[in-house]
């Protein structure tokens, strides 16, 4: 039995890899081009088999899909800042990509799980989200909504390749998963915080700092997407995958400098001055996960301390090494 992960070797990516090891005897091949995953991150295992490429060149994908009976489609270009920065990149890369795997799963009837954000809802303000709420977005002029639409084009090809073909499909719409391993270097809020707090340089709040956000443990992350993809009854759905507790980024600064005991200030940017004039940032993030709680019989529920904690409890031993 054989998993493959595109983008394995990212943050999420490779703590799935980590589950799938302890709770299974499968072999584990990943697809990635490590252009924003690491090798770094991958476990040391004979069960896992690297393969360095790119998920929107087809024959690739095509090849380790026929190898695969199980398919973790993580791909993608993430970060609000490589997304501003390099909007026609994100694009290929999600759509393409996407399409690659679906094309290939579909084929061969291999299940498969579809990595979707919370972004797609857009700056609607129906807090909590639930997977059936309308979904409402800026213009396309601004690159901001050009992720949300590029991944709520890849939850279309999802459930239609399941329509049309009749093979297994689930998305998952992710809510800020943060946990040890994930970088800062593309604008996640969390591990840039710590990073800027054991430092004791001021921490960079964008707006006002009231916008709210619900932050989930990876490893509840992947236990939500590994068990949805193994539960019959999920596929042809779409579910919310986040912890329902949301913090304005305001307590999130304030939380950081406590439990770092740092003397950081908290300084606050404008979004125009950060980005650009025409960036929007919604101002709440909060999911519903009645449906997930239903159909795996769990939510994630980790507090937000115990984020914080073992993001630090990482950070801190490498950030002393370098001084």
């Amino acid at each position: 039995m054989t998993t493959l992960l595109t983008g394995g070797a990212g943050f999420i990516g490779s703590h799935l890899i980590e589950h799938i090891l302890e709770h299974s005897e499968e072999q584990v091949l990943v697809l990635d081009d490590c252009s924003t995953g690491r090798t770094q991150n991958l476990p040391e295992s004979k069960r896992v088999e690297l393969v360095n490429g790119d998920v929107r060149d087809q024959s690739l994908v095509t090849e380790h899909v026929q190898r695969s009976n199980y398919v973790y489609h993580l791909a993608a270009a993430v970060g609000v800042e490589k997304i501003v920065d390099h909007p026609l990149d994100s694009l290929k890369t999600n759509l393409t990509g996407t399409e690659n795997v679906l094309e290939a799963a579909a084929e061969q009837n291999v299940p498969t799980f579809i990595a979707s954000s919370s972004e797609v809802y857009g700056k609607s303000t129906a807090v909590p989200f639930s997977e059936s709420d309308n979904r409402v977005l800026g213009p396309t002029t601004s690159p901001r909504w050009s992720y949300a639409s590029a991944k709520a084009v890849d939850e279309a090809y999802g459930l239609a390749y399941h329509e049309e073909h009749n093979f297994p499909v689930v998305v998952g719409r992710y809510f800020n998963i943060v946990g040890p391993r994930q970088s800062g270097q593309y604008g996640m809020v969390i591990p840039t915080f710590v990073e800027q707090a054991l430092t004791n340089e001021p921490l960079t709040v964008y707006g006002d700092g009231t916008q709210t956000r619900s932050f989930t443990h990876v490893e509840e992350a992947v236990r939500a997407t590994y068990e949805l993809l193994r539960t019959p009854t999920a596929q042809g759905d779409v579910y919310n995958i986040g912890a329902p507790q949301p913090t304005s980024i305001n307590d999130l600064a304030e939380r950081v400098v406590e439990l770092t005991d740092s003397d950081s200030e908290i300084e606050h940017i404008p979004y125009e001055v950060a980005y650009d004039e025409d960036f929007e940032e919604p101002q709440q993030r909060e999911p519903d996960v009645t449906l997930l709680e239903e159909t795996i019989g769990w939510k994630p529920e980790t507090e937000l301390d115990r984020i914080l904690k073992d993001v630090i409890a990482e950070r801190k031993p490498k950030l002393t090494e370098v001084a």
